[in-house]
């Protein structure tokens, strides 16, 4: 059985789509002796408004498109789930939409969404430089980040300070004795590293030091495990390592053992983004835990003020707190 559609409805009463939206949404302003013409051919074609249809009338459609990278960090998930369940409070729909890493490629899927009338963005990408954050401002829909700070006149963001993050924990080292602090980063995220040495910079800055145990790893576990066992072997030692990843810090611990250093004995090895892999691991590796559903939640819900106006939304800028999990991989 064909489905009957907005369009059949048109056809059949002899108007536009908006005039069928308009009557649909109860508009005012369409003449009585259209609206029976048109109420008649709904009845008639047993058609059943969807909110696409009547999103028509009101230049709303009720869709939230959802832009996420193609390889993503595990807590992804949790964050499609808060956003989902927020945006099923406000009766939104959700478009997910992949992309690699990129600016051009983001620009290009965000002015296709655009097109296909969705009522706001939300874009997870912490991979994002500033001068690429900036091009988003000159969309002229709504649109939240997640994972970067930024605001403007249609775009908002929610994020947690890892800057600040690793500030107040190389402090804390460093008041414990603790200075000889190594961070082992690759250059797969060039935007979370700079917020890590603005952290690690600070803390050595107050300290009267200076930080210069930044050491760069392959992108790949693999390489990057080559790469530490060399590394490991020169007999270099830290007081302190610091990963971003938990592949990064496997290839760290397990690089260390095989170089008989004693985790955390010898050495404290700490992961920023906490995982169920950093519990499983022998020691356990401690972290943060980053309230990744609650970006998503939170992201949704500026999205829906930004669309309603709600007061104006003066803070279009939303830092989450994190908390420290210790475990066994640190004193």
């Amino acid at each position: 059985m064909k489905r009957i559609t907005i369009y059949d409805v048109a056809k059949e009463a002899d108007v536009s789509l908006a005039t069928v939206s308009r009557v649909i949404n109860g508009s005012e302003v369409v003449r009585e002796d259209t609206r029976i013409k048109v109420q008649e051919a709904i009845e008639k074609l047993g058609y059943k408004p969807n909110a696409i249809a009547q999103g028509l009338a009101l230049q709303k459609t009720t869709t939230i498109a959802l832009i996420v990278p193609e390889a993503s960090y595990f807590y992804t998930g949790q964050i499609i789930n808060g956003l989902i369940d927020v945006a099923k409070i406000y009766k939104y729909n959700i478009m997910l939409h992949t992309t690699t890493e990129g600016i051009t490629e983001m620009n290009d899927i965000i002015e296709n969404i655009i097109k296909s009338r969705v009522d706001g963005v939300v874009i997870f990408n912490d991979k994002l430089n500033k001068e690429e954050l900036n091009q988003l401002t000159r969309y002229q829909v709504p649109i939240v980040v997640i994972g970067n700070k930024m605001s403007d006149d249609t775009v908002g963001s929610v994020y947690v300070d890892y800057a600040n993050l690793v500030y107040e924990y190389a402090s804390g080292c460093i008041k414990q004795g603790k200075k000889n602090i190594a961070l082992v980063e690759d250059r797969k995220n060039p935007q979370m590293i700079e917020q890590l040495l603005e952290g690690l910079n600070r803390a050595f800055d107050e300290a009267g030091m200076k930080f210069e145990n930044f050491i760069e790893i392959p992108k790949e576990y693999r390489s990057s495990y080559l790469f530490l066992k060399e590394y490991m072997k020169q007999g270099i030692r830290h007081d302190v390592v610091i990963t971003y990843r938990d592949s990064q810090a496997m290839a760290v611990m397990n690089t260390a053992k095989e170089a008989g250093i004693s985790i955390p004995d010898e050495m404290e090895l700490i992961c920023i983004l906490d995982s169920k892999y950093n519990a499983m691991a022998r020691p356990q590796i401690s972290g943060f835990k980053i309230p990744d559903y609650d970006l998503g939640a939170v992201a949704m819900r500026l999205l829906t003020k930004m669309l309603h106006d709600e007061n104006e939304v003066t803070d279009k800028e939303i830092e989450l707190s994190y908390i420290f999990t210790p475990r066994k991989s640190t004193k």
